[in-house]
């Protein structure tokens, strides 16, 4: 798709907090078992993989002037991204809480993010960046942002690649209005079906295809443990993602998919290979207890030695 260097990436960087469930998960009932809380958010995820993978990366969010807030600025400083985001000293950082069984399945997540709602579209119009767009080879938002904020990200980057991640199947129909200005959307089968106006059961093929018919040029669609499908152009592939040798959390894991298969994007990489990256960093993801593991070159080429190349979905 491109050739360049520097992400921009625009949308979650906040406090995720995982529960899991000790033994058989009840419905309806207090459940036994533990929780964890880690700096997490879907565009701040994407861009520490990226990162990982050779791209400088700029990110642009917002937090609260609280405790919360100093550990996310902390994060992303050792991270190694620069940090353009806006602070609301009378604001509580947002965050996300989800329940998940004792395999890491997910039962329920809460998103207390009513930050994101009202500043992301006011620091987008800010000099400085707008700048900052500017001289970004491409740009990642997330569906944290809400629709005037994404409108305004098409507006700015609309003479350069600009990736975008679903969020969740209540967030992702905010993407609707610049799905023709997206290089590529990565989401999953219930988002997907639920842009695309289909059962949330429907055959994902059908709901690539009907986003394809509204203008989307590629799309990146995970099914948990199903096949990996992707859309260009119209045309459908499927990668069968290889099993994690342990799953120890899905958090993250779509995540760091959308990440590698970036940073292998913006070196130039076809779409298919870029998207057998991002299962292989998917895997990863998978088997580590946090949702952006930090990973060396040797455990990548393993675990993308293990991923079969695409072939035409059916």
């Amino acid at each position: 798709m491109m050739a360049g260097d520097r992400l921009f990436a625009i949308g979650g960087a906040h406090i995720d907090r995982r529960g899991r469930v000790k033994g058989p998960y009840v419905p309806q009932a207090s459940n036994p078992g533990t929780m964890r809380e880690e700096v997490g958010g879907g565009a701040f995820n994407a861009a520490r993989m990226a990162t990982q993978r050779g791209v400088s990366v700029s990110l642009m969010s917002l937090r609260g002037g609280d405790p919360a807030g100093q550990r996310v600025s902390e994060a992303i400083e050792e991270s190694g991204i620069e940090d353009c985001s806006a602070v609301f000293l009378d604001r509580a950082t947002p965050s996300y809480t989800a329940i998940l069984t004792e395999d890491g399945d997910l039962v329920a997540g809460l998103a207390d993010m009513g930050l994101y709602e009202i500043g992301f579209a006011k620091q987008l119009r800010r000099r400085k960046i707008r700048d900052a767009l500017d001289e970004a080879s491409a740009v990642l938002c997330d569906a944290n942002l809400p629709v005037e904020a994404l409108r305004l990200v098409a507006e700015r980057a609309a003479e350069k690649p600009i990736f975008a991640i679903g969020i969740s199947p209540a967030k992702v129909e905010r993407l609707a209005p610049i799905l023709g200005q997206l290089s590529c959307l990565f989401m999953n089968r219930r988002e997907a079906c639920r842009l695309a106006g289909l059962p949330a059961d429907a055959f994902t093929p059908q709901a690539a295809e009907a986003l394809a018919a509204r203008g989307l040029k590629a799309s990146l669609i995970s099914g948990g443990g199903e096949p990996l499908l992707v859309m260009e152009g119209g045309n459908l592939y499927q990668i069968a993602p290889p099993a994690p040798d342990r799953l120890a959390d899905v958090t993250g894991a779509g995540d760091a998919l959308a990440g590698a298969a970036i940073a292998a994007l913006m070196r130039g990489m076809p779409l298919a290979d870029a998207a057998r990256e991002g299962v292989a960093a998917a895997k990863l993801a998978l088997e580590s207890e946090t949702a952006a593991p930090r990973i060396d070159e040797t455990s990548f080429r393993a675990a993308l030695a293990l991923v079969p190349q695409p072939r035409p979905a059916g």
